[in-house]
C-alpha cells in the first residue's frame, strides 16, 4: 500500500470543468539537470547565478539540491548568499536569468533576457490569472535583519526585477499584468512553513507568461553572507465562483491501495464535492463528483503505473496529493 502525500502537492492542475489553472513546470524542485544527490545544480526549468550572464555565473555556486530537508517527495531546493572576490553574491533562483552587467551589484537584475547573450530569452509559457502563490519555506538568517524573498510576476513580453530603467534594461511595467511579493520574518524558520500571497492585478489582460524570482537576501545590496533558504511545493492558487477561501478540511482523508483510491467523507459535510485525477503532464485522467457522510471507492484499475496527483474540492476545502500506482 502506497500512502497518499496529503500535504502540499508538487503540482496541481484544476479540472477545466471549474476553473482553469495553469502551473509552472518542476514546482516541487524534483527533476535536476547537471548533478547527482547532494551535489549542486539547478532545477529543470529554473536557474541561478551557474547559468546567468557571464558575469554572474562566474561567482560560487548558490543553489543546492537538497534531500534533507524535504516538505515532498525526494528533493527541495536550498539557496544561499555567499561571499565572491570580497562580495556578497545573493543566492538566486528563477525562471529567468540572473543578470550581472558588471561586478557592480547594485547593477544585477534578474530579466527574461540574458545580458550576454540576447538570444536567450527565458519567458515561462503561464496564461492563467491566479489569486495566489503558494509554497512552503524553511530559513536561516546569515545575519541580522536578513530577510527571504519570492516574487512572482505575471506579464506579457520581456520583464525585469527591479523594475527601474538603467543602461541595462527598458522599463518593462507596460507588459506587467500582476504580481505577488513575499517576504520571510527577520528571524529563523526552522521547520516547514507554508506562505501565501495574493496577486495585485494591474491589467484586466491575461499574461503571456510569469518570472518567478527567489532568494534568501531581499536587499539586493546586502553584505551580510551566509542567510540560506530552502523551497518546496510552489503552486497556485484559483479559487472557484463563490469560494472566498479555499483551506484544508482535517477530516477529509484520502488514500491508495490495491487498485482503489479512497476518499473517506464520514465527517464532512459539504453540498458537493468533486475528486479529479491527473498525470504528471497535467492531464485530466478522471473526474466525478464523489458523496459526503460515507466513504466512497473510486476503481483505478484502468490506469497504468506511476504518480499520479489528485484533487477532492468542496465548495470550502481544496486538498491535494499524490499517490503511485505500481
Amino acid at each position: 500500500m502506497h500512502k497518499i502525500v496529503t500535504l502540499s502537492l508538487a503540482a496541481v492542475f484544476s479540472s477545466a470543468s471549474l476553473f482553469a489553472q495553469t502551473q509552472v513546470p518542476n514546482p516541487g524542485f524534483e527533476s535536476w539537470g547537471n548533478t547527482a544527490p547532494g551535489v549542486s545544480g539547478e532545477p529543470t526549468s529554473w536557474y541561478s547565478n551557474t547559468s546567468g550572464s557571464n558575469i554572474a555565473k562566474l561567482a560560487s555556486i548558490t543553489c543546492f539540491q537538497c534531500t534533507n530537508p524535504v516538505h515532498s517527495g525526494s528533493y527541495s531546493v536550498r539557496l544561499e548568499t555567499i561571499s565572491y572576490l570580497g562580495s556578497a553574491v545573493n543566492g538566486s533562483l528563477t525562471t529567468g536569468v540572473v543578470d550581472a552587467p558588471n561586478l557592480t551589484k547594485s547593477n544585477g537584475y534578474i530579466g527574461t533576457v540574458n545580458y550576454s547573450t540576447s538570444s536567450d530569452d527565458r519567458r515561462t509559457a503561464f496564461t492563467g490569472r491566479p489569486d495566489s502563490i503558494v509554497g512552503y519555506y524553511q530559513y536561516s538568517q546569515g545575519g541580522s535583519g536578513e530577510q527571504g524573498k519570492v516574487r512572482a510576476i505575471l506579464h506579457t513580453g520581456d520583464y525585469y526585477d527591479p523594475e527601474t530603467p538603467t543602461n541595462y534594461h527598458p522599463d518593462p511595467t507596460a507588459n506587467k499584468i500582476g504580481d505577488a511579493l513575499f517576504l520571510t520574518p527577520t528571524s529563523n524558520v526552522s521547520s516547514w512553513t507554508r506562505f501565501s500571497v495574493p496577486f495585485t492585478y494591474v491589467s484586466a489582460n491575461n499574461p503571456a507568461y510569469i518570472m518567478i524570482n527567489m532568494t534568501p537576501s531581499a536587499n539586493q545590496n546586502t553584505t551580510v553572507t551566509g542567510s540560506q533558504i530552502w523551497f518546496d511545493d510552489i503552486s497556485f492558487i484559483y479559487n472557484a465562483s463563490g469560494i472566498s477561501q479555499i483551506t484544508n478540511n482535517q477530516n477529509l482523508k484520502a488514500y491508495y491501495a490495491d487498485k482503489t483510491f479512497y476518499v473517506d467523507l464520514l465527517n464532512v459535510n459539504d453540498e458537493q464535492s468533486t475528486l479529479s485525477i491527473f498525470d504528471l503532464t497535467g492531464k485530466l485522467v478522471s473526474s466525478q463528483k464523489i458523496e459526503n457522510n460515507k466513504l466512497n471507492t473510486i476503481n483505478v484499475s484502468t490506469l497504468n503505473a506511476g504518480m499520479y496527483l489528485y484533487q477532492v474540492i468542496g465548495s470550502t476545502y481544496h486538498k491535494v496529493g499524490k499517490f503511485i500506482i505500481d
